[in-house]
Order: structure tokens, then C-alpha cells, then sequence
């Protein structure tokens, strides 16, 4: 058997307490389940909008990586940084489309612009307006047939390879300047991993 262990008196000068009533004891229980209620609940609740959250990312970057032809929108300002395509502003129109493997990366983009626009995507590139030659399809039949560009429509055309040593890379300009106010660009750039 245990012997009882004595308890300890209340100092002289303090007040006993009184009883303890439903109502408060109901408060006080209703204020340890919350504090319970959020320690558990707020970081399930992370964890479940965090997996969500990561389950979407995955799927986007599926679906990026399965698409096989231009898709409308900018590239990434990595892509452009990288392929060296520096898409104007203002621009509509934009589609883009990538393609990697062990042997070449391609980034295949199209655009429209302003005249000055098309100036400043070339300086940008480091060539100006001059380098383009009339009636010069530079984008080559595998890669039309890859974006699915045809350039069979009301022109005039003109086009530019800009070649690079490696790193760096090589891109392949065709400008439709049927609408000379508002070209239309389309753009090939390689680089050799």
C-alpha cells in the first residue's frame, strides 16, 4: 500500500478559492479544445493545401513537357534568357515551344509586333534591321513542320540566321512584314547542350 502523501496548506495570507461552477468550467474546457483544435488543425490543414499545391505543380510540368507543338503564351524569362530571344514588348500573338534531347535544345517562338518592337528584338539579339534578307525562308522544313509555320501567306518575307560559336546560340529569323506597322516574327534558337 502507498501511504498518502500529505498535502500542502495554503499560505495564511491568500484567499482559498472558490468552487469551480459549470459555466466556468465549460470555458475552460471549451478554450483547452481550441488551443487543442489549432495545434493539430492549422498544420494538417498546411500539409494538405502544401501536398495539393505540389500534386498541381507536377501536373503542370507534365503537361508542359507532353505538349507537341506551340503553346500560347510567353516563354519563361529563363527560356529567353537562355535561347537568347528577347521578346518585345509590346508583343501579342506569342506562342512558344520547346524541345530538348542529348544531342540539341530548340526553342521555337512567334510573335507579333511594332516596327519598333522588331528593331529592338533584333538589337536585342545583335543584329539589326539590315541583316534581314528579302525572300529568305532561314527556318528549315523540319522545324516548320515541327510548329506547323507556312510561310505561303502574303508577304513580303525576310529572314536571318545568326550564327554563334557554343555555347551561345544559333537562332533563325523569319520576318512577314505584310502589315509593315505590326510584323509578325518567328524565331528558331538552337544551342548544343
Amino acid at each position: 500500500m502507498t501511504a498518502a502523501l500529505p498535502r500542502q496548506a495554503a499560505p495564511p495570507d491568500e484567499p482559498s478559492r472558490p468552487p469551480e461552477t459549470p459555466g466556468h468550467r465549460a470555458r475552460r474546457r471549451a478554450l483547452t479544445l481550441l488551443i487543442i483544435v489549432l495545434l493539430i488543425g492549422v498544420p494538417a490543414g498546411y500539409l494538405v493545401i502544401s501536398a495539393a499545391q505540389s500534386r498541381d505543380s507536377g501536373k503542370d510540368k507534365e503537361s508542359k513537357a507532353s505538349a507537341t507543338g506551340l503553346a500560347e503564351g510567353w516563354p519563361s524569362k529563363v527560356q529567353r534568357r537562355l535561347y537568347q530571344v528577347p521578346v518585345p514588348h509590346p508583343a501579342d500573338r506569342i506562342a512558344y515551344y520547346e524541345t530538348n534531347n542529348w544531342k540539341t535544345s530548340r526553342l521555337y517562338v512567334q510573335f507579333r509586333t511594332n516596327s519598333a518592337g522588331l528593331d529592338s528584338f533584333l538589337e536585342g539579339m545583335g543584329v539589326n534591321r539590315d541583316a534581314l534578307k528579302k525572300n529568305d525562308i532561314s527556318v528549315s522544313s523540319r522545324d516548320r513542320k515541327i510548329t506547323g509555320w507556312k510561310f505561303t501567306g502574303t508577304g513580303p518575307w525576310a529572314g536571318l540566321t545568326h550564327a554563334q560559336k557554343n555555347p551561345a546560340p544559333t537562332q533563325d529569323v523569319v520576318v512577314n512584314t505584310a502589315d509593315p506597322e505590326f510584323p509578325m516574327v518567328y524565331v528558331v534558337s538552337r544551342t548544343v547542350p
